[in-house]
């Protein structure tokens, strides 16, 4: 909770960065919807969630070298089984990092505020929903072609329990790509277990002992 609060300020200072430069006129922010036209509100939203998620992919992977994971990324992995607050729990620098996304595209890539605060919305409630510790979508949905691309909670649970799979924030490519999705994740996805039961279980255990969570996974 403590490291949760702290990545808050950070957010806070990065967001007032960001501001700043609007209100100097540095950055590449607009207000009008005429300037760039309506289709490109949608194309830089989607275009945002997908340069965000290498972004986070990329330094994800990398923060969990062995050199660097317990300096920069062991806080949000103190607990194997996550809850809502280990979703902003990050140490200082990672989340600094994570912030320098946001500080740095909108320099780069013309933005409307309406995709740049939908996008730190989708962002903070996607954090959460993969963080709860049970999934809010049937396994069919990660089945059909489009929802097999999308990163849930049991993907998410994968990680902290297997430090070297699982480091996409959104989209499930780069994981599929790269070669670092569990080989078993889409027959795990199939559970006849109801993830409702499950995802109470996981919170249970977790107050308790986090290696008995991990039997209960097994188990089912």
């Amino acid at each position: 909770m403590e490291l949760s609060l702290l990545c808050a300020m950070i957010f806070a200072f990065c967001a007032a960065l960001v501001i700043t430069a609007y209100d100097l006129g540095f950055t590449r922010l607009y207000t009008s919807i005429n300037q760039y036209g309506l289709w490109y509100l949608g194309v830089s939203f989607i275009t945002l969630l997908i340069l965000q998620d290498t972004y986070f992919y990329f330094m994800h992977r990398l923060f969990h070298h062995p050199l660097l994971f317990k300096k920069l990324h062991y806080g949000h992995h103190r607990s194997k089984v996550p809850t809502p607050w280990t979703s902003f729990a990050f140490d200082p620098v990672e989340a600094f990092i994570q912030a320098l996304f946001f500080v740095c595209i909108v320099f780069i890539l013309p933005l409307h505020y309406i995709p740049l605060i939908t996008a730190l919305i989708v962002m903070t409630v996607w954090a959460v929903f993969n963080h709860i510790g049970f999934e809010l979508f049937p396994p069919s949905f990660y089945s059909n072609s489009l929802g097999k691309f999308f990163i849930g909670s049991k993907h998410h649970l994968i990680h902290h329990r297997k430090y070297n799979l699982h480091y996409g924030l959104y989209f499930t490519f780069w994981d599929k790509l790269l070669g670092t999705e569990d080989g078993d994740y889409d027959n795990q996805m199939y559970s006849t277990v109801k993830y409702s039961i499950l995802g109470e279980k996981l919170l249970i255990k977790n107050r308790r002992d986090a290696e008995s969570a991990e039997e209960i996974v097994r188990e089912r």
